[in-house]
């Protein structure tokens, strides 16, 4: 593989709640080892049905904010046509309609490129998967 295009999987544990993980510091640590302080992008993806990337201010209730909107756009109840699992499970599958489960940044100098209260998250309300893997590309 070049330089140019790098890739690694992450394998983040969520837990049995729903959950906004911060991915900021993996995303950091990745670009300190491949960018070299080069421009360039990265690229997120999470390979599961039912859970997205989002971008957005995590800490000052925000996450808990975000999940709070999911439960009342997407209701944890019988009304889904997708049934197996937990009653409700069917709105798992619809999240990624909402929160892509990717994301697209810059990278500047080696640095991810985010605004001063922004994180890269993973949303994860699938509380019967707790295992998630994250892949993280770098092109520069």
């Amino acid at each position: 593989m070049s330089d140019a295009f790098t890739t690694r999987v992450l394998q983040v544990t969520t837990g049995s709640t729903e959950t906004v993980h911060d991915l900021t510091r993996d995303c950091e640590a990745f670009l300190s080892e491949v960018a070299a302080g080069r421009d360039g992008l990265l690229n997120l993806f999470v390979p599961h049905a039912t859970a997205g990337v989002a971008v957005l201010e995590t800490g000052a209730g925000s996450d808990d904010d975000l999940l709070a909107a999911l439960h009342t756009l997407l209701p944890a109840d019988d009304r889904w046509q997708h049934r197996h699992g937990i009653p409700g499970h069917g709105r798992d599958h619809v999240l990624p309609a909402l929160v892509p489960p990717h994301a697209t940044l810059p990278v500047v100098g080696g640095r991810l490129e985010l605004g001063t209260w922004q994180s890269v998250c993973l949303v994860d309300t699938n509380v019967d998967n707790p295992d998630r893997k994250v892949r993280l590309s770098f092109l520069g």
